[in-house]
């Protein structure tokens, strides 16, 4: 559970909005959404705690080999962070991740860039098209590791102060919780 022993880089800098508490939220929002509409969907790591990356691994690892990697997805939550935490700064954006190559999770990615140009209207979408798509690639260990399609998505940053009030905002929550289902129910009907 994130305390205000939260380490500066997971708290924005006056340590009232912790990362991994935020995360929680949209992630349980992300996933009692996908269920009401019908698709299979559980949270990675239920508990309050932080669970080390080596161990999120292991769990979506054996969930690929017991329903086939083909039938699971990874989508790991982030909210970024500028600095180091100690202070405001002036970064802004939203951005997706995947390994680097091209890999099966580009489409997803893709697909997640398209929803978050239409949920995020007048906001600043971080995108990297040097290699023909728009996700930015980053040999993240949950990305490299997990043997199903991955992406980790920075919803905003932390450390501006304009980015953490539209991400607190009811609005913000619910464009971030849209973005990601609307982006992944996509792909998956293209599959």
């Amino acid at each position: 559970m994130a305390t205000a022993s939260t380490p500066p880089g997971k708290r924005s800098p006056d340590g009232i909005f912790h990362e991994a508490i935020y995360n929680r939220e949209i992630a349980r929002r992300i996933v009692l959404n996908l269920i009401d509409r019908g698709y299979d969907s559980e949270l990675l790591v239920p508990e309050e705690e932080d669970i080390p990356l080596s161990e999120r691994i292991n769990r979506v690892n054996a969930i690929c080999r017991a329903e086939g990697k083909e039938n699971t997805i990874l989508i790991s939550i982030h909210v970024n962070a500028a600095g180091n935490g100690s202070k405001w700064l002036n970064a802004t954006g939203w951005s997706v991740y995947t390994c680097k190559g091209h890999t099966a999770s580009d489409k997803l990615a893709e697909c997640l860039c398209e929803s978050a140009i239409k949920n995020f209207p007048g906001r600043r979408i971080r995108t990297d098209i040097s290699d023909g798509d728009m996700d930015w690639e980053e040999n993240f260990y949950l990305l490299q590791k997990s043997l199903c399609v991955a992406v980790l998505t920075e919803n905003f940053f932390q450390d501006s102060k304009s980015d953490l009030e539209y991400l607190q905002s009811r609005a913000g929550k619910q464009a971030v919780v849209d973005t990601h289902v609307e982006g992944l129910v996509e792909w998956l009907e293209m599959n």
